[in-house]
């Protein structure tokens, strides 16, 4: 691992660690595959009475880690892979689930030397199986809307991160899992894998931004359809209605449970996740651009759709002399006159 990358890893942990004193323990973690895992959870071993009945879903280990942030390396180094798992509950939206993934997303933020963030789930034929009923049926009104807009806040920071972000769908994605998918870049699905909005069979509607980030995707005539009937939508449709960019057959092979995210050099910890291996793929091509560049094309696409052409011209031309005096660019041009691939380093 470059220097330059050991330093950002190390500001990573340091900025991890602030942020759970200012919050609630964190844990740091190390993958045996891939380098670091990041991610929060409570490391006392007398926990809160809130905490306790959060963590404690009667299906999962009080001390397994939901959510994991793991940088990878080799031919993969720049890309992150954030990790659903929370297998026995289908990766629901619980309290601490949701909770583990705001202080991952944090920590992507501050990480400087990410090119690509993969977000994928280790359970087999489920990507986010969406809101955890059972959980919501306990809370009160006033806590339901408290935690959907957390829910809310935490997809628009997923949508935010300054790193382009790659969703790999291998199975279900319904409700707050499609809205998940949704809030990223890309999506790649499966052949097997479904989208649905499920919400107004349970009296409700999409909260996490579904509403807003279908119809800008497939339209609103079919972002209507979709919301109003709930029903599924495979694979193969969501790549022809632009749900999905990519799908990938499924190959029909048994998933790991705990995931590493390794590199393409450990393929046992692909099998079963075909829309992850074809994400990582994406994620290695647009590692090779340079971070700051990546950066500028995401903030000029997504803070242009919202402005005028006129506007969105004069947004383009800023980001981009923004670019003009830095290193990077140098580089690209040094590279190129010397027939060999540039190494960016994020200045």
């Amino acid at each position: 691992m470059r220097a330059p990358r050991a330093q950002a890893l190390a500001l990573a942990r340091r900025a991890l660690v602030a942020a759970a004193s200012a919050r609630r323990p964190s844990a740091l973690t190390s993958s045996s595959s891939s380098g670091l895992s990041f991610s929060s959870s409570s490391s006392s071993t007398n926990p809160p009475a809130q905490a306790r009945a959060d963590d404690d879903d009667g299906d999962d280990d009080r001390h397994h880690l939901q959510v994991l942030v793991t940088p990878l390396d080799g031919d993969l180094e720049g890309v992150s892979a954030l990790t659903l798992r929370r297998p026995r509950a289908r990766n629901a939206l619980g309290r601490r689930l949701v909770r583990e993934l705001a202080s991952a997303l944090d920590t992507l933020r501050q990480e400087p030397t990410t090119r690509c963030v993969v977000v994928r789930s280790s359970v087999p034929g489920v990507f986010c199986a969406g809101a955890d009923l059972k959980e919501r049926a306990a809370m009160t009104q006033r806590e339901t809307v408290e935690f959907v807009c957390l829910l809310r806040r935490t997809f628009a920071d997923l949508a935010a991160l300054p790193m382009p972000t790659v969703a790999a769908v291998d199975g279900l994605a319904l409700g707050g899992g499609m809205e998940l998918a949704l809030a990223c870049d890309v999506r790649v699905a499966s052949a097997a894998s479904a989208f649905a909005a499920p919400e107004a069979r349970l009296g409700v509607i999409p909260g996490a931004g579904g509403t807003q980030r279908l119809p800008r995707l497939v339209g609103a005539s079919r972002a209507k359809e979709l919301i109003f009937t709930g029903r599924r939508v495979g694979g193969s449709e969501a790549g022809m209605i632009g749900l999905a960019d990519h799908v990938v057959a499924d190959d029909g092979a048994q998933g790991d449970e705990e995931g590493g995210g390794g590199a393409a050099a450990q393929p046992r910890h692909h099998r079963g996740f075909p829309a992850y291996r074809r994400a990582l793929e994406i994620a290695r091509e647009v590692a090779r651009a340079a971070p700051l560049s990546l950066r500028a094309a995401k903030a000029a696409v997504d803070q242009g759709a919202d402005v005028g052409l006129p506007s969105g011209l004069k947004l383009e031309e800023a980001l981009y002399a923004r670019l003009v005096p830095t290193r990077d660019r140098l580089e690209g041009l040094r590279a190129f006159a010397e027939r060999r691939a540039p190494r960016f380093e994020g200045e």
